[in-house]
């Protein structure tokens, strides 16, 4: 069993506040995302889960018991690093087995476990090859195999395929989420990579500045981000936002923005409701849930940009000095400086508050 739970946990380096009361409860065989920006406290985070890093403040727990007085090599995790940190003189065999060595189980177990490892991430016709010798990709299974032979209660990786190609990174997050499913172990992966944390896992931690700023499925925090800065980061390309204010004109609720207005559709008029409005409010529309035509009705936007790319075509349109993009079929096509009209699917439209950035609902 390894239900991972942060209890208000924060690490401090000097002034500066890696993490700040941070609260995770991720359960057991889940597998859990920690995503966000350089420099928001991800990896800090997974070091501290994995006794790398002494906490400041707060308690972090394996199932019911406090592990901050536990040494790394005592708290039943494997980690795996972005650089593979694999033995350059030792072969394949010598490279995954090398933990149980030293823990000196017996030879017999010590290859029961890398034959099992190996055939289980395909590299059986690699394990008398040295690292030099391999491909990205194979030093990447390597170092998975080095993890899973221990057995361990709690796997940690740290953006573990980031130096691989972007066919090879596809690859690899099937392969990890397949790895998942068989192993039935709990995952704690750190990626800056929205990609890689939409497709692979059960739950996301999204965080920026050492806060969390959402915990939930991929569904929620692409569907229904608490804040902007969570339907920035989440979707690519990411949520249009557009600044304005809400008005009250002939018996109606607009977004308002210069001359734009936009009818709000009635469950957001609805959440808008017996509460202080904002003075000021962001509208966030996805790309991929505004239609566009030459001809109207809609709002009309000027073509500033055109970037076809096979399936689909990107385009950057100016609306009242704003900027939104727009994904559409690659059979639309439009030039510099034509216009166009927009339409936005009602059930697809968010409102932020300007001042605090969180979501009205």
């Amino acid at each position: 069993m390894a239900r991972v739970f942060l209890d208000q946990v924060s690490k401090h380096f000097g002034d500066f506040v890696a993490v700040d009361n941070l609260n995770l409860d991720i359960q057991d065989k889940e597998f859990v995302t920690l995503v966000g920006p350089s420099g928001c406290g991800k990896t800090t985070t997974l070091r501290m889960i994995a006794g790398l890093e002494a906490v400041s403040a707060g308690k972090i727990y394996f199932d019911n018991d406090s592990v901050g007085h536990l040494p790394a090599n005592h708290r039943d995790i494997a980690m795996v690093f972005q650089s593979y940190a694999l033995y350059p003189h030792m072969n394949v065999y010598e490279n995954i087995g090398f933990a149980l060595k030293m823990m000196r189980f017996p030879r017999a177990e010590i290859d029961r476990r890398i034959q099992w490892a190996a055939k289980m991430l395909g590299i059986e016709m690699l394990l008398l090859r040295k690292p030099r010798d391999l491909s990205g990709g194979q030093r990447q299974r390597v170092a998975l195999g080095r993890a899973i032979v221990r057995e361990p209660a709690c796997f940690l990786l740290d953006e573990p395929l980031s130096n691989l190609d972007a066919k090879l990174r596809v690859t690899m997050r099937a392969e990890l989420k397949r790895l998942h499913h068989e192993i039935e172990r709990t995952f704690i992966y750190v990626t800056h990579d929205q990609a890689e944390a939409l497709t692979m896992s059960d739950r996301i931690a999204i965080m920026n500045h050492g806060k969390l700023q959402q915990f939930g499925t991929p569904d929620e925090v692409y569907y229904q981000p608490a804040n902007v800065f969570v339907a920035g980061f989440i979707g690519s390309p990411p949520m249009n936002f557009v600044e304005g204010e809400i008005i009250h004109e002939n018996g109606s609720d607009f977004f308002a923005r210069g001359t734009m207005r936009y009818a709000l559709p009635p469950h957001l008029v609805q959440r808008l409701q017996g509460r202080a409005r904002p003075s000021a409010v962001t509208l966030g529309v996805r790309p991929e849930t505004i239609g566009v035509s030459h001809t109207g009705p809609g709002l009309a936007g000027t073509v500033y940009v055109e970037e076809p790319l096979g399936s689909d075509v990107f385009l950057t349109l100016e609306v009242e000095k704003a900027y939104i993009i727009v994904r559409t079929e690659p059979e639309f096509r439009a030039s510099f400086g034509e216009t166009v009209y927009l339409t936005f699917n009602p059930q697809k439209i968010y409102l932020f508050d300007q001042k605090s950035g969180d979501a009205i609902r």
